[in-house]
């Protein structure tokens, strides 16, 4: 005989706590894995496209990883729902390790980017999984200093991600940024296979892959926009007027495929949730915001302040301590506490304020007060980043977790890839424009052995002369564009008093039935969009 069973958290018992120990174990690991492909590519940047004479496409380096990311989100996060996360969960790990491998064996820039897709493709699964597995294990009073650590760990890639890859690529290659996922994947895999236990789910509903390809066209279409529009061609040019109609036209008929199909992978329901539309607003414009200015970070350090790649990612380390401290404070207020709407106000003024005092370096600003600011940056970052996540699982329908957690991401990210790929472009042009007036005219036109073969290494075989100018001309090219990113998290603070302050739910995403199977049984049970039957627990 078998009765429904109501939404409920996982029985408190000494077998549940080590299984969800262990999942969270794992999920923290492959965090750590996706999020540092996004930083540890920084401070081998300047090798790597000098020595592969890419300096016209160093954005992309960091842009295709970000778009791929972007673009898959919400599909991870719209199947999660229907089809079950663990089996998504470690196809994506797989995908991570092969764009990992192919990256190392670049010949060339285009390969290289390729690869950086592929392994966005992967890290977008990790991302998204990691984050709603918890909610499906945890309940979201208790999920907090949960994840907490999860954004701590966005906090050390940050970090670890430039110091990594500079001591690789001073100490070995810069190959091994790439390879280095391998045997920590493997691991990451293995322990994912054997420690997650998620059921099943049944799946009726019909997959919405016009949706997902309508998305990709958009989202990749203004990217393209923003990247080459007043670089590589005239904003008013045929090609950029084109990829715009283009990308709005993608956009209008996403739009209305998602109101039409049954099971849309973004549910336009989702925009009338004050809390997802203020969480939403607000992850774009900070991730606009932050991973526009730190990505070229370590560039500047390395060719301005003749730092290492080793120092480069050595001199972030404050960032890192201070959103650990913040980060783990504030998931432990909001599980004491219950309240929550104040953090990303804080959070996003205190951040706003290191941005601000970074815009105001010089050759002559000492290392220690540069450490000094971006700690402020990072203090800043470590109170809300988890936060918002948090505030929009605990607003939605537990079966929507999923997409509502990846369409909240995909804003984010999409603000990220926006953001490195409008500064990427204008810090490109500024310092090819100085370089050329620096090293001659060849530089400006990107010929070989000019500015897109310069590295840290090359700079220091300079005449002294030479050498200054160029120095000069990174830090005159960089710096001043850290203040346009100031009203980003300004405007941040505003959107946040608009976030709705919910009571914290005591229940998981997983009926009490899914939650014993999480536990250690598999077992099946109907999606959202399959028919109405009732979650049944056996007697």
């Amino acid at each position: 005989m078998s009765t429904p069973a109501p939404l409920s958290a996982p029985r408190d018992t000494a077998e549940a706590k080590p299984r969800i120990g262990w999942i969270f174990t794992s999920l923290m690991l492959v965090m750590l894995l996706a999020s540092l492909d996004q930083t540890i590519v920084g401070t081998a940047l300047p090798t790597i496209v000098g020595e592969l004479d890419g300096l016209e496409h160093m954005s992309w380096t960091i842009t295709a990883y970000t778009l791929a990311l972007t673009i898959a989100m919400p599909v991870y996060g719209k199947l999660g729902d229907l089809v079950g996360r663990k089996n998504l969960f470690l196809v994506a790990i797989a995908l991570f390790l092969l764009g990992s491998a192919l990256c190392g064996l670049s010949q060339d820039m285009l390969w290289l980017i390729l690869s950086r897709g592929v392994q966005g493709l992967g890290g977008a699964g990790l991302m998204i999984m990691s984050q709603t597995i918890i909610a499906d294990v945890v309940p979201a009073k208790d999920r907090a200093k949960y994840m907490a650590p999860i954004g701590a760990v966005f906090g050390v890639s940050s970090v670890a991600g430039p110091l990594l890859g500079g001591w690789l690529t001073d100490s070995a290659h810069w190959r091994w940024v790439f390879w280095i996922n391998l045997p920590l994947g493997i691991v990451a895999l293995v322990v994912a296979a054997v420690t997650i236990k998620l059921p099943q789910r049944k799946n009726t509903a019909k997959i919405d892959y016009a949706g997902m390809v309508l998305l990709a066209l958009a989202i990749t279409g203004l990217v393209l926009v923003t990247s080459w529009g007043g670089s590589q061609y005239d904003w008013t040019s045929a090609t950029i007027l084109g990829l715009a109609a283009g990308t709005l036209v993608a956009a209008v008929a996403f739009v209305l495929v998602e109101r039409a199909v049954p099971e849309p992978i973004l549910p336009m329901r989702l925009f009338r949730n004050r809390t997802f539309v203020v969480t939403t607003l607000l992850g774009l414009v900070v991730g606009a915001g932050m991973m526009g200015a730190l990505a070229y970070l370590p560039t500047y350090l390395q060719m301005s302040y003749g730092v290492d790649a080793t120092g480069s990612g050595l001199l972030l380390i404050p960032m890192v301590v201070a959103l650990l401290v913040t980060s783990i404070g504030s998931g432990a207020v909001v599980t004491r506490t219950g309240r929550y709407k104040f953090l990303p106000v804080v959070g996003t003024l205190v951040a706003a304020g290191g941005m601000y005092a970074m815009s105001t370096m010089t050759l002559d600003t000492p290392l220690w007060q540069l450490c000094l600011y971006v700690a402020v940056l990072g203090a800043g970052l470590g109170l809300f980043m988890q936060i918002i996540v948090l505030a929009v699982q605990n607003a939605v329908d537990p079966r929507e977790i999923g997409t509502a957690t990846s369409a909240n991401n995909l804003f984010r990210e999409f603000g990220v890839t926006i953001g490195i790929a409008v500064l990427g472009t204008l810090f490109s042009s500024r310092l090819t424009e100085r370089l050329g007036g620096a090293l001659g005219g060849d530089v400006a036109a990107g010929g070989h052995g000019g500015a897109s073969s310069l590295t840290p290494a090359a700079l220091e075989q300079l005449p002294p002369q030479v050498a200054d100018l160029v120095v000069n001309a990174y830090a005159t090219a960089l710096v001043p564009m850290f203040a346009w990113m100031v009203p980003m998290f300004l405007l941040g603070t505003v959107i946040a008093f608009f976030l709705p302050e919910i009571p914290l739910s005591s229940t998981t995403a997983l009926s009490e039935g899914e939650a014993e199977a999480a536990g250690g049984q598999h077992g099946e049970v109907p999606a959202q969009g399959s028919p109405a039957t009732p979650t049944t627990v056996a007697e």
